[in-house]
């Protein structure tokens, strides 16, 4: 059985070894944006990013298993796998945990006007901040309770938070004090100290915070973006910030990646930029590699993979 793996995972031998041992015929390319040049007919499962951005899925002709290096399911065309009743696997197990603490990290580090110390440490200048905050009672809305929303919502509600979930449907969690469905999503900002995202990224989740919502919003809340750019609209978000509101924000995913060196956004003292790096941690690779070969046992009847 022919398996396409790609440079979205860095293997070691022994797992490039164990795939094999397990009965599937490698191909590799690093370079998920590059077309490929060789006859993919016969590949029949794939790992992968961002690979059919870039190459027409309709020259798999034997393709029966995806897996997915991400948790969001927008790289790939879905009308065309589940047409053709492709199996689809996602990351969405793998890196909820990391992101989950980089949220936490955020809104302490605007909280705690981490900023203000290290450049005062920079500067060697010993002065004390009397308006610290702490999170004890602050309502936190999760917008987008899946697996990374409920490992948010777990570790806020360890700081003795509120915590209202906000999804599709209404999400029952005993992490989760009350739920909400999108229809509500105004009504929720409204009462919001923290407001994390972490929704996929659909046509009817493009670009839900906009003007309108930033405007129901406290003009102190926190706002905190995991999910992917362009739930954001951020020419909205940049006006936004220039009229004083949010005490803080921070992204971890933009609109467009790398964020332009011209976007406004590098320059405001009160947002927080890393480059879609949230994700990492020293057990994803684990995880996600056990959970490739736990996929992929779907495909190899009668296969026992405790060992992966």
């Amino acid at each position: 059985m022919k398996l396409l793996l790609t440079g979205a995972v860095d293997y070691t031998a022994s797992q490039l070894k164990f795939l094999k041992n397990m009965g599937f015929k490698i191909k590799f390319v690093q370079d998920e944006r590059r077309k490929i040049d060789f006859d993919v007919s016969e590949v029949e499962a794939v790992v992968c990013n961002g690979l059919f951005l870039y190459n027409d899925i309709e020259r798999f002709t034997s393709l029966k298993h995806i897996q997915l290096t991400s948790a969001g399911l927008d790289r790939v065309p879905l009308d065309y796998i589940n047409g053709k009743k492709i199996n689809l696997y996602n990351a969405k197990d793998i890196y909820s945990i990391p992101m989950a603490e980089w949220a936490v990290l955020k809104v302490l580090e605007i909280y705690k006007s981490s900023n203000f110390f290290r450049k005062n440490q920079e500067n060697k200048e010993w002065e004390k901040k009397r308006d610290l905050i702490e999170l004890t009672d602050k309502v936190v809305t999760i917008v987008g309770c899946g697996n990374v929303g409920l490992e948010v919502a777990k570790r806020f509600k360890a700081f003795g938070t509120i915590v209202y979930g906000v999804g599709r449907r209404k999400i029952e969690s005993p992490y989760i004090d009350e739920g909400f469905t999108l229809s509500e999503l105004e009504e929720v900002l409204k009462k919001s100290d923290i407001v994390i995202l972490s929704i996929a990224l659909t046509e009817s989740t493009k670009y839900l915070f906009n003007n309108e919502r930033f405007n129901v919003m406290k003009d102190d809340a926190v706002l905190i973006n995991i999910s992917r750019g362009e739930v954001i609209q951020e020419r909205d978000l940049e006006g936004a910030l220039d009229n004083g509101k949010f005490m803080g924000v921070a992204l971890d995913v933009m609109e467009q990646e790398p964020l332009p060196r011209v976007s406004k956004l590098w320059e405001n003292d009160r947002v927080i930029i890393t480059p879609h790096n949230s994700f990492v941690s020293d057990k994803c690779k684990e995880r996600l590699f056990r959970s490739i070969c736990n996929n992929l046992r779907s495909l190899k009847e009668g296969e026992m993979i405790d060992a992966c």
